[in-house]
């Protein structure tokens, strides 16, 4: 589903990235997710794709997501989650609570954690998770 890295990161290498640079992996992650999975079972016009797409990657929509998948966390995916909610940023969602905002990041560096440590089979299990209303 996704290209494979040349070399993927050790965990610790991994774990050594800003967490918001896992998160901001991540959102590409998901978001390529998203719209290939849109696109081969709803086709049509590009522009209904993406508006489609664009809530299934809102903040909320992650937030909700992450009620589904949390519970599948490993510890090191759970750790990874809670160091990119907690982390400090000076950013927020335009159409989200803090709180929501705050979750969306900590699920989008677990993606970026997954992807880039080249856990493929493991990202596609969660991200497949989260997906009920695709």
């Amino acid at each position: 589903m996704f290209p494979n890295l040349a070399q993927p990161l050790s965990p610790v290498e991994a774990r050594a990235l800003d967490p918001l640079t896992l998160a901001y992996v991540g959102d590409a992650v998901q978001s390529l997710y998203v719209r290939a999975t849109l696109a081969l079972t709803q086709g049509g016009a590009a522009g209904k794709l993406h508006r489609l797409a664009i809530q299934q990657v809102s903040a909320s929509a992650q937030a909700e997501e992450l009620s589904r998948v949390r519970a599948l966390f490993t510890p090191e995916e759970e750790d990874v989650y809670r160091t990119a909610r907690n982390h400090k940023t000076k950013s927020s969602a335009k159409n989200a609570s803090t709180g929501e905002y705050h979750k969306a990041t900590g699920l989008e560096a677990v993606w970026g954690y997954l992807y880039l440590t080249g856990q493929q089979d493991r990202l596609v299990y969660l991200l497949a998770q989260t997906k009920e209303s695709l």
